[in-house]
C-alpha cells in the first residue's frame, strides 16, 4: 500500500506515510494551458489498496477536483480499495439551505467525491455529524480533542480556567472538553444574520473575571467572530484567551487579525489543512504600524492519529 497526496496537503501525506512506514506514491500534477487540470500517477505498478489524502482547502473548487481525477486515475490503474482521507472536508460550513435558491451544497460535494469508487473516507471534526448522511459509503469523523486535551492540559491551573462555548452549536463540544480537563463551562449568547453574517453578543451566561479561558472550535475562516468573541471576553474581565481550532482555513489576513488582537493570547490548529509557505512558529513579525505582534499560531499534527485509525482498519 502507498499513500498518494494531491496538492493540498503534501505535508501531512509525508508525516502520515513516516507513521505507518509505508512510501508515498508519485503523483504528477500539473494544468493544461486552458486551465484544466492534469494529475499523472507516476508509478508503473499500483497495489490493490492505497491512500489518496487531499484536504479541500482553498481553492476548494480545485481540491475537489484534483481529488477526483486522482481517484479515477488510481482506480483505473487497478487499485480496487481506495481509502480518502480528507482532512478538512470543504464545503462543511454549508450543511443547511438557510434561504430559498441555495443549494445543499456539502451534499453535492459528498456526491462529487464518489464519483470514482472510494472505499471508504476519513475525516475529522464535521461541522455538522449529519453530514455523514450524504455519503453512500462509510465514514469515519476522527477528533482532534484528544490532542487539543493534552496541550491545554500540560500545566493548567484548573481553579482559575474557565472553558467558553462560542456559541449554542459548541455548548456539547465545549462541555465535553471542559469535561476532560475538570473545568467549568460557560457559554456565549449570540445572534448571527443569516443575510450578512454579522454575530452580536448578547450576553455571557456565567462570570469570567479573572479566569483564563479556552475556546474551542471545529474551524477558523476570517476570524472576525472569533475576534469579537475575545474582546467581550476581555470586557468581561477574563485574564486570558487561548483558542484550540481544529480547521485553519488560512483566508488571507485572518491570521494577521489574530496576531494584532490584544485579547487572544494564543491560536492552536491542526495540520488538517496546510498552511502558508512562510513560516508559522512563534516569531516576531513587523506590522505596517510599525509595532512588534508576536505570533500566536501553535500547530498540532494530526498524523499520528490518522495512522492509528488506518492501522487498525487495515488490520
Amino acid at each position: 500500500m502507498k499513500i498518494y497526496s494531491g496538492s493540498s496537503n503534501p505535508d501531512l501525506a509525508s508525516k502520515l506515510a513516516s507513521e505507518l512506514g509505508i512510501e508515498l506514491g508519485e503523483v504528477e500534477l500539473s494544468k493544461f494551458p486552458n486551465g484544466e487540470k492534469r494529475v499523472v500517477i507516476k508509478d508503473k505498478k499500483v497495489g490493490k489498496q492505497a491512500i489518496l489524502l487531499q484536504s479541500l482547502s482553498m481553492p476548494a473548487d480545485e481540491m475537489i477536483v484534483e481529488m477526483a481525477l486522482l481517484s479515477d486515475a488510481l482506480t483505473r490503474m487497478g487499485v480496487t480499495e481506495l481509502i480518502g482521507v480528507v482532512p478538512w472536508l470543504g464545503y462543511a460550513k454549508q450543511d443547511k439551505v438557510f434561504q430559498t435558491g441555495e443549494p445543499l451544497s456539502v451534499k453535492v460535494v459528498a456526491r462529487l467525491l464518489q464519483v470514482a469508487k472510494l472505499s471508504k473516507l476519513v475525516t475529522f471534526d464535521l461541522h455538522n455529524r449529519a453530514i455523514v448522511g450524504f455519503f453512500e459509503i462509510p465514514v469515519i469523523e476522527l477528533s482532534a480533542k484528544s490532542k487539543f486535551v493534552q496541550y491545554f492540559g500540560e500545566k493548567l491551573d484548573r481553579e482559575n480556567t474557565i472553558v467558553v462555548a462560542p456559541d449554542a452549536g459548541a455548548v456539547k463540544n465545549s462541555t465535553e472538553f471542559a469535561n476532560d480537563l475538570g473545568v467549568q463551562v460557560v457559554y456565549m449568547d449570540k445572534k448571527r444574520d443569516l443575510v450578512t453574517g454579522e454575530v452580536e453578543v448578547r450576553g455571557i451566561s456565567g462570570s469570567v473575571e479573572g479566569k483564563r479561558i479556552i475556546i474551542i472550535d471545529d474551524n477558523l475562516v476570517t476570524g472576525s467572530t472569533l475576534i469579537e468573541t475575545a474582546k467581550e471576553l476581555g470586557r468581561a474581565g477574563a485574564k486570558s484567551v487561548r483558542v484550540g481550532v481544529t480547521h485553519h482555513t488560512y483566508v488571507p489576513g485572518t491570521q494577521e487579525k489574530i496576531d494584532k488582537c490584544i485579547e487572544i493570547d494564543e491560536l492552536v490548529v491542526t495540520d488538517t489543512i496546510q498552511g502558508p509557505s512562510i513560516s508559522v512558529s512563534s516569531v516576531d513579525s513587523v506590522s505596517s504600524v510599525g509595532k512588534k505582534v508576536r505570533r500566536k499560531l501553535k500547530i498540532l499534527s494530526v498524523a499520528k492519529l490518522l495512522a492509528e485509525e488506518l492501522r487498525g482498519g487495515n488490520g
